[in-house]
């Protein structure tokens, strides 16, 4: 789950900022804008526009983009999946939160077609000069490499997390380095992980991020300060070069950097064949991180999901709806079949936590079948081009979990 709309980090990262009361925007782009040249390492081609927005103007933004970049289709399909693997609640409209979340914490954004970095009018002087900092960024990048084009990544969004986070983290690594005095100054003590303990603190000022659901706020996070600490990396590894020639293609890479600057792992793309009998079919991935999300959610362990989630190597899930309900099927790749069988084991157990009415149809040593809240779940070991895989499969009760035809599933290495 993503949304390419800019979170208002600026609130989040307060404690990065100088005073600047009373500063005018122009006179903080104008202060900004050496400063950002001289971290990032390149100048602007352009001066960098910007406008002033009310709150209101802001929200008509983000209703645009979404009907944009997130067609209902899409949404009432992601939603649906997400569901289904519990880590939204049931009653949840996700549009309406989404627009809701954004809303509270956006304090600016750079819109790449309009090429105009936007504030909002009446905020805080130090949240403006925060952001300003971060969405010049955003449009020093636009000028070598076009931001739009991410919207072109469609239903694969482990790739577009991935990109994301070298946008995202770029600006939020540069931001604070022009701030707090350079890039000696982004190795703060305790890391990014500290700033991440910041952000849990400063919650009760933003009620709906506070009361978001887990994977909300992480999606949301993980571009900033995952993608910072990639950032981080790659500044140090590649001799001053701009990072868009070559990017991460999955979290995966982002959150283990050895696997892509030293053997590099690109995922297995699953593709799944046409589901008999269903219609209005929505196809994505997670990835790495929302599969270890999605344990984190259930097992409230964190070693645990880490552990279950590092064997990860490309997934894609099918979600659509009948007369009798929604449905999932969800199928992932592993490097072993020993980090296959531990993801399964875990998910036995998620279910175990989840549901306190699951109860067994009959397993398998490759099939466990349950029945919960009027649903039937299996999660089977099965074997796709000689790779070990794991299956998922949520159905109305009643209701066949054959629905993948695994012969004709492709995998591409």
């Amino acid at each position: 789950m993503n949304a390419r709309l800019t979170l208002g980090l600026a609130a989040l990262l307060l404690a990065c900022s100088r005073e600047r009361e009373g500063s005018p925007v122009e006179a903080l782009v104008g202060d900004a804008t050496p400063r950002l040249e001289k971290t990032v390492g390149v100048p602007f081609k352009s001066p960098p526009k910007f406008e002033m927005r009310s709150k209101e103007e802001v929200r008509t933004f983000l209703e645009q983009r979404f009907a944009t970049d997130l067609p209902d289709a899409d949404l009432r399909g992601s939603e649906r999946a997400y569901k289904r693997l519990g880590l939204l609640p049931d009653s949840l409209d996700l549009r309406g939160f989404m627009l809701k979340l954004l809303t509270e914490q956006i304090v600016g954004y750079y819109d790449p077609k309009a090429k105009v970095l936007y504030i909002v009018q009446g905020a805080n002087d130090d949240m403006i000069a925060v952001t300003v900092s971060h969405e010049l960024v955003h449009a020093l990048q636009d000028q070598y490499f076009n931001l739009d084009s991410l919207q072109s990544i469609k239903r694969r969004n482990d790739r577009q997390v991935a990109a994301q986070a070298v946008m995202e983290g770029q600006a939020t690594l540069e931001q604070v380095a022009s701030m707090v005095g350079g890039g000696a100054a982004v190795n703060l003590p305790g890391g990014w992980d500290r700033v991440r303990e910041m952000i849990r603190d400063g919650q009760s000022a933003m009620p709906t991020f506070a009361a978001a659901p887990l994977v909300i706020q992480e999606t949301l996070l993980f571009p900033y300060l995952s993608g910072a600490e990639f950032m981080k990396n790659w500044k140090e590894k590649s001799g001053g070069k701009l990072p868009f020639g070559d990017m991460p293609v999955s979290t995966e890479q982002v959150m283990h950097p050895d696997r892509f600057f030293l053997n590099r792992d690109d995922p297995t793309v699953v593709t799944l064949p046409p589901i008999a009998g269903a219609g209005d079919v929505y196809d994505n991935d997670l990835g790495e991180f929302e599969t270890r999300l999605l344990l984190f959610q259930h097992l409230k362990d964190r070693d645990a999901a880490f552990r279950g989630a590092a064997g990860w190597d490309g997934d894609r899930f099918a979600s659509w709806t009948t007369s009798r309900g929604d449905n999932l099927a969800w199928l992932s790749v592993w490097d072993t079949s020993v980090d296959a069988a531990e993801f399964m084991d875990l998910m036995d157990t998620a279910l175990l936590k989840r549901f306190d009415d699951l109860r067994p149809l009959g397993s398998t040593a490759t099939r466990h079948l349950y029945s919960a809240r009027g649903r039937t779940i299996a999660i089977s070991a099965v074997e796709v081009n000689g790779r070990p895989c794991v299956l998922y499969v949520d159905v109305p009760a009643g209701a066949s979990v054959d629905v993948i035809d695994l012969k004709k599933v492709k995998l591409e290495e």
